[in-house]
C-alpha cells in the first residue's frame, strides 16, 4: 500500500502579519527539547528600476504545484537535518513595500541545524518554488520579479 504524503498548505493571503510570526515563535516555549531556532522574514523591499519605485509585489503561484514541491523540499531538509520543526509561510496576492510576504522557521535540538536548514530552506523555496511576482511601481507600470 503507497503511503500518502500530507501536504500542508504554505500560503497565506496577503501579508504574513507580524503578530502570527511572535505567535509562531511563542508557541515553541512548551517544547523544552529545543535549543535553537532560526527564522528568515522575507520583507518587500521598496526597490528603485528604472527611475521607478516599488510599491508592492504581486505574488502569484501555481499552487498544487508549489505545495507538492515544497512537500519534497520539507522532506529533503528533515531527511538532512536533526530538526524539531519547520515553519514556512509564502504571501499571495499584492504585498505592500515594508510588509513580510515569506516566513521560514526552522528548530532543532542545536543551532547549526537548524540555521542551516532554514537557509537551505530559503534558497530552495527562492529556486524551485513556482511562485512569481510582479513588482508594481508607484503611479503606474510593473515588471515581473527576478529571485536573487
Amino acid at each position: 500500500m503507497m503511503e500518502t504524503k500530507k501536504i500542508k498548505n504554505i500560503f497565506t493571503e496577503g501579508r504574513i502579519d507580524p503578530a502570527f510570526i511572535s505567535d509562531s515563535i511563542a508557541k515553541h516555549a512548551t517544547k523544552t527539547s529545543i535549543g535553537g531556532h532560526s527564522i528568515f522574514l522575507g520583507q518587500v523591499r521598496a526597490d528603485e528600476i528604472d527611475g521607478k519605485k516599488v510599491a508592492a509585489i504581486e505574488y502569484t503561484s501555481h499552487v498544487d504545484m508549489a505545495l507538492e514541491k515544497m512537500t519534497s523540499i520539507r522532506e529533503d531538509i528533515f531527511a538532512k537535518y536533526p530538526l524539531t520543526c519547520m515553519h514556512v509561510h509564502h504571501s499571495l496576492g499584492s504585498i505592500k513595500a515594508g510588509e513580510i510576504c515569506l516566513f521560514v522557521f526552522t528548530s532543532s535540538a542545536h543551532r547549526k541545524a537548524a540555521i542551516d536548514a532554514c537557509t537551505e530552506c530559503v534558497e530552495r523555496i527562492k529556486a524551485e518554488l513556482p511562485v512569481w511576482g510582479k513588482e508594481i511601481f508607484e503611479g503606474e507600470g510593473y515588471q515581473w520579479k527576478v529571485n536573487q
